[in-house]
């Protein structure tokens, strides 16, 4: 379990936050910019002081201002990835890692080879930092972070600074930090195509404070989180199972609650979990069992909720059984559907987000 809940006061700008989420996994600090993420995740790395609170990592605590224990950042054991690679210009790409593994304390659960091999390091080895790309940096820092064995890694926007290209060419490996190994990790963006790709579990902040937590599914979900995505991107995250190949159609059948989609994607082995986003947008609503239609992909379920969006639209939650998903109607549908709580609804889906492929067990306690 990582717990936070710290306090403090930078000129007119008070942080004051507090969450509380199981351990391994991927915790997101999202929000709009000048929002706290930052300032909070340096004071769990111990480089910046508290005016109060407590950190704790399972059962050990590494801030507490009433006890007055107050842990160095250097014996935190805390690794931490910053918005610029911060590489040392006088060594090679072999030199930065090596520096970290010699001086690593405690059980090493990770080796330069390791390291080298899951972040694709092998060809840049030799190269001095001025010779990579930016996306070339992050992931040398990603594993120079690692190889000092830390029992909790922090992602300071570790992709601000990169476009879009080399954005993507770095996520792949995040991805795969996050499945094969088991040490926790706290990601600052706000960016959420991100936290959709990497987080088992969200912290949303607004105004240095902690508005809403919890697992990515119910976050989805969140009106605060809705406030500020915008329209677009409001939609449900179901994390899916797969079921096999549909013969005639080639794609991919997964279970989300009780239902089924067809999605294109690369074969998977049945059982794998598959991340789908499925945009409120991009959801029919049909109080009939839907027939003759060119949209394969329909659930069943019930009405539970019927919220106002924009004055124009409403949002209806429907329960798929076991899963809850969001599509945007107009106020004026929802009168002519009779729509209301318990009432029986078909969610027909125009279309579906892949976000991310298999996820560990720990995805969402």
């Amino acid at each position: 379990m990582l717990q936070v809940a710290v306090a403090k006061q930078l000129g007119a700008f008070r942080l004051d936050v507090k969450f509380e989420l199981p351990t391994p996994g991927v915790v997101a600090l999202f929000g709009p910019s000048g929002c706290g993420k930052t300032t909070a995740v340096n004071i769990i790395a111990g480089l910046l002081a508290a005016d109060r609170g407590r950190v704790a990592l399972d059962e050990t605590v590494l801030l507490d201002t009433q006890q007055r224990i107050d842990v160095a950042a250097e014996r935190r054991h805390i690794g931490y990835v910053f918005q610029d690679a911060r590489l040392f210009p006088h060594l090679n790409v072999a030199g930065n890692l090596q520096y970290a593994l010699k001086r690593a304390v405690g059980r090493r659960y990770v080796s330069l080879d390791a390291v080298e091999n899951m972040l694709d390091l092998g060809a840049l080895m030799q190269r001095r930092t001025h010779q990579l790309s930016g996306g070339e940096r992050q992931r040398v820092a990603i594993g120079r972070a690692l190889l000092s064995q830390p029992r909790l890694l922090l992602l300071d926007e570790p992709l601000a600074s990169l476009d879009r290209e080399r954005r993507e060419e770095v996520l792949p490996y995040l991805e795969s930090l996050r499945d094969q190994l088991a040490v926790p990790m706290v990601y600052v963006s706000h960016q959420f195509d991100e936290v959709l790709r990497l987080a088992t579990h969200i912290v949303l902040m607004q105004s240095g404070t902690v508005v809403a937590q919890g697992g990515i599914g119910s976050m989805s979900l969140d009106r605060h989180l809705r406030s500020i995505i915008g329209p677009d991107a409001v939609g449900a995250i179901i994390d899916g199972v797969v079921l096999g190949q549909d013969c005639a159609s080639g794609m991919t059948r997964v279970r989300v609650g009780q239902g089924e989609l067809k999605v294109q994607t690369a074969a998977m082995p049945a059982g794998t979990t598959l991340r789908v986003q499925l945009l409120a947008r991009d959801i029919i609503v049909s109080t009939q069992m839907p027939q003759h239609l060119s949209v394969r992909n329909n659930l069943q379920g019930a009405v539970t909720d019927i919220t106002d969006d924009d004055g124009n639209s409403d949002l209806i939650s429907i329960d798929i059984g076991g899963a809850q998903i969001m599509a945007r109607i107009t106020k004026s549908a929802t009168r002519e559907l009779a729509l209301k709580p318990g009432a029986p609804a078909w969610a027909l889906v125009k279309s579906v987000s892949l976000r991310g492929h298999s996820f560990p067990a720990f995805r969402d306690r």
